[in-house]
């Protein structure tokens, strides 16, 4: 008998091969799947756990003390230095020359026109 292997043992070698690495890359992908998972769930909770975002806006100057403008809580331009604000305490902003901003219009939303 020869020591070479036959055709049909080198196929079943194959597929006891390509059956291992199989697994193995099923079990790298179900780990994926499972972190990605995990992730997900993470960022449902933090979206759940957010607080919603704020009605009004009023913009403070560099000093902090003065007031630049008034916006709405959606605005896409509030400027970086911005505090969260009631409706009266917008209104009241206005009512008091705190420019409103040009973009998100919160004198119109309010009630209020310039």
């Amino acid at each position: 008998m020869s020591d070479t292997p036959s055709r049909l043992q080198l196929l079943q070698f194959t597929r006891r091969v390509v059956e291992q690495q199989a697994r193995a890359s099923l079990r790298q992908l179900d780990r994926w799947i499972a972190d990605e998972e995990r992730r997900e769930a993470e960022r449902r909770q933090a979206e759940e756990r957010r607080p919603p975002p704020p009605e009004w806006l009023i913009e403070r100057g560099l000093d902090r003390s003065s007031l630049v403008a008034v916006h709405t809580g959606d605005c896409w331009d509030p400027g970086k230095r911005q505090m969260p604000a009631t409706r009266e305490q917008a209104r009241d902003a206005i009512r008091q020359q705190v420019p409103a901003c040009s973009k998100c219009r919160p004198d119109t939303r309010l009630g209020l026109l310039e």
